[in-house]
């Protein structure tokens, strides 16, 4: 047998080296050439791939690539010019051994590694046993990530326990990759639901969990999202996204329908803004049949409320009297007979069609006597309204009502469809017995929608639309054909763009909500037509029957002050910055390239402001003080200095907090879990500044003094929220203010840590595993050598 030296072919190791020296270097193509070069003249070129691979030093770090990544695409490369090199050429029990070292390759070292040896070395192939047993060593040695990845790459689920692989996941806030792990497989798509909603239950405790998982770190981040508030909105997504039972999560179940509650008495009691019948209405849904729940009614209500509202509610639904708070009990037997139930009201017969001359002056008014308003719950005056409503060259004002859920039920189901035209508004009753399935009804829907020569108008249409595809399932087999559509939501936001451009120079100020809690279409609405709508009624209950007057004036005013705001933007679109053609205007993508562009222009000119601007050094004039009280400025106001500024964020505004506080800001910013009335709290004890967005407004502004309490569009993103605030108040941020206060514990302060103490404490608050400590002294540039490659960490398995 000839033994000659080119006869064996080219030594592995000393392609390895070639390899390394041409790295060291950093000359990628010399690398490549000799990878492809050399491949060619090694006798078992598979083999010879995994000793390279196996005295390959470094580890992989976030997405960057290592000296075995690099060979293993020049290996693909060649494959496929040498077709040839396949396992199949192979003895057996050869194939095996290449196989184990291929998989004893697939640690956390090298996690870009697994596609590729998965492919050339087929190990899907391994018998379970070997793969299985792989895994449980990789989760022994605290590396769940890759555990998990490499579970699904080699379609291990079934034979893995799920609860082993994506707990420590979601520990460590990597609940997409549990996500993945179960998805495809019903059994584990319901187990991961199920795990989820027992973390929900008000006596479950992380602290158990983690004792299983001695070796995991977590960090405060990582905590926050095992919160039952934070479980229960993940709940409710994966049922949706599984299609899952809502039986089977009764404790996510429990707590949304809890914090439901929490909110109607918030805003029956606190905020005044639900009318009595509403919040009955809701409050029924809400507790339903849950004793618990009832027993938390009561006890609310005698915080809120009083003594005798909540001993009509407890005898409503005949609570135990070992479960009454005290008082409600005694309370019980002194009333009279005719308080000892709650009566619904009367309303519906005894309201008058026309509002009060107060609400005429404050609210919009649809300019229709009652006997234009027409219900449409038969296919006869279905056919009526199809006649009129769908002439050609109509204009339509299209709204829908549903049964607010509040986060119980995830999908809602059209209760009205209103549409108007001029003079007239029709209110096609969904709850009528038969009439929402009717064919007749189905294909009056799919005819409005498509008809092109009929202009339909409404605002947000994308969140009507979502509900008609959950009432009428056969728009999901064959989706509506969307044509004539003009949603003034686009509009709205031309006209919020147009209304920046004009004050840009002009005085500063937030273009929602300083004086007004209005927003969306109340907002339009205002603005063109001069009042706002009411929306006491928007949270009715509309799959009840009858509905009050005030609730169908309030249907008939939504859809129809579409056809007003309509013809007064046609009239004069100039006035309020808009083409001529309102048609012309959507929500395409060339429209949101320019939106972006603007912002990144005016981001621009708000970093040259920052470069230009002084410092201003105390004592603060009485018009500062002015400003940090909330205050418009004035054009000839002085700048503030970031720190003069002093604001607390509520948990709506995270982001807009975190981009403050990178400038300088004195920002304190509430947690997902802590209670909006909190920051009024803060507020009046430190006196700061309130940001928030949406209903809390009105309720944190009367808890703080006048002008203490700034409301800000939470549509828009926080970088612009940031341009808003800094405008407002007249800050004109420095490059030195730029970090320079603490991001995590708000302290301008800062102190010199040692680079090796700094490591201990990451590592100590979880940003830093044990695994992750593979020689974080080492410079970039060091050389690397075959010399040194056994002095570095590398788990193997053989």
């Amino acid at each position: 047998m000839n033994h000659t030296p080119e006869a064996l072919g080219l030594d592995p190791a000393v392609l390895r080296d070639d390899l390394f020296e041409h790295w060291n270097r950093r000359d990628l193509q010399m690398l490549r050439l000799a990878a492809l070069q050399g491949f060619s003249k090694v006798t078992e070129p598979l083999e010879a791939l995994l000793t390279i691979l196996e005295g390959c030093p470094g580890k992989q770090k976030g997405r960057s690539h290592t000296l075995g990544h690099h060979i293993l695409m020049e290996f693909q490369a060649w494959m496929k010019e040498h077709p040839q090199v396949t396992l199949s050429s192979l003895p057996e029990q050869q194939v095996l051994a290449l196989q184990h070292r291929a998989l004893s390759l697939l640690t956390d070292i090298q996690p870009s590694f697994a596609d590729t040896l998965i492919n050339i070395y087929h190990l899907s192939s391994l018998d379970l046993a070997t793969l299985r047993a792989h895994i449980v060593r990789l989760q022994a040695l605290a590396c769940y990530k890759e555990a998990a990845v490499l579970s699904i790459k080699l379609k291990l689920q079934k034979e893995l326990d799920m609860e082993e692989v994506c707990v420590p996941l979601i520990l460590q806030n990597k609940l997409p990759l549990a996500e993945s792990f179960v998805t495809g497989h019903i059994h584990l798509e319901k187990q991961l639901v199920t795990l989820l909603d027992l973390w929900c239950h008000p006596n479950f405790s992380v602290e158990e969990i983690r004792k299983q998982f001695p070796r995991l770190s977590l960090s405060k981040q990582c905590m926050d999202q095992i919160q039952p508030k934070m479980l229960a909105k993940q709940v409710f997504r994966l049922m949706e996204k599984f299609n899952i039972d809502q039986g089977l999560c009764p404790n996510a179940l429990h707590k949304r329908r809890l914090d439901s509650l929490r909110y109607l008495m918030y805003a029956r009691f606190l905020e005044k803004s639900m009318t009595e019948e509403n919040w009955t209405d809701h409050v029924q849904f809400v507790v339903a049949d849950d004793l618990e729940l009832q027993i938390n009614l009561v006890e609310m209500l005698v915080k809120n409320c009083g003594l005798q509202k909540a001993s009509q509610w407890s005898l409503r639904y005949n609570i135990p009297r070992y479960r009454l708070p005290l008082g409600v009990w005694e309370t019980q037997q002194s009333l009279p007979p005719d308080l000892q139930q709650i009566c619904p009201s009367d309303s519906a017969q005894t309201e008058e069609w026309v509002s009060s001359p107060s609400h005429c002056q404050k609210f919009y008014q649809a300019p229709l006597t009652k006997d234009k308003v027409h219900f449409v719950d038969t296919p006869e005056a279905l056919q009526r309204c199809r006649n009129i409503v769908l002439k050609e060259g109509g204009i339509v004002g299209v709204d829908m009502e549903w049964q607010p859920t509040f986060g119980c039920i995830s999908t809602q189901k059209v209760a009205l469809v209103q549409l108007a035209i001029i003079d007239q508004v029709f209110l096609l009753d969904l709850c009528a017995n038969g009439f929402c399935q009717h064919p007749d009804t189905v294909g009056f829907v799919r005819s409005l929608f498509s008809e092109r020569n009929v202009l339909k108008l409404g605002y947000g249409m994308s969140g009507d639309l979502k509900c008609v595809s959950a009432t009428w399932q056969q728009f999901l087999e064959e989706p509506l054909k969307m044509e004539g559509i003009l949603d003034l939501l686009n509009i709205h936001q031309k006209i919020q763009r147009s209304k920046v451009k004009r004050t840009h120079n002009g005085p500063k100020e937030v273009l929602v909500g300083e004086d007004s809690a209005e927003k969306g279409l109340s907002l339009l609405v205002q603005q063109v037509l001069g009042r706002p709508l009411d929306k006491t009624e928007q949270m009715s209950n509309w799959e009840k029957r009858p509905l009050r007057i005030s609730q169908i004036r309030y249907a008939v005013a939504d859809a129809y002050c579409l056809l007003d705001v309509y013809s007064v933007l046609s009239n004069k679109p100039a006035y309020f910055g808009l083409p001529a053609d309102l048609r012309s205007i959507s929500s395409s993508q060339s429209e949101k390239s320019a939106d972006k562009k603007q912002k990144e222009k005016q981001a621009e000119q708000m970093k040259q402001e920052c470069q230009g601007a002084q410092r201003v050094s105390p004592p603060r004039s009485d018009i500062e003080k002015g400003l940090l009280c909330g205050e418009k400025p004035s054009e000839d106001a002085p700048p503030l200095a970031p720190q003069q500024l002093r604001v607390v964020c509520d948990n709506m505004l995270q982001g807009l907090g975190r981009y403050l506080r990178c400038l300088g800001v004195d920002v304190i910013m509430l947690e997902n879990t802590d209670d909006h009335r909190k920051a009024a709290k803060l507020a009046q004890d430190e006196g700061r500044v309130i940001l928030t967005c949406g209903q809390p407004f009105q309720s944190l502004r009367s808890q703080v003094g006048e002008g203490r309490c700034l409301s800000l569009d939470c549509s828009e993103k926080a970088r612009d929220q940031a341009v808003r605030v800094l405008r407002h108040f007249n800050v004109q941020p420095t490059p030195s203010d730029i970090f320079s206060r603490c991001q995590a514990c708000n302290c301008d302060q800062y102190v010199a840590v040692p680079r090796k103490d700094m490591i201990g404490m990451l590592k100590q608050k979880g940003f830093l595993g044990d695994q992750d400590d593979t020689d974080h002294t080492q410079q970039p540039d060091e050389e690397m050598t075959p010399s040194v490659s056994s002095d570095l960490p590398r788990t193997s398995f053989t």
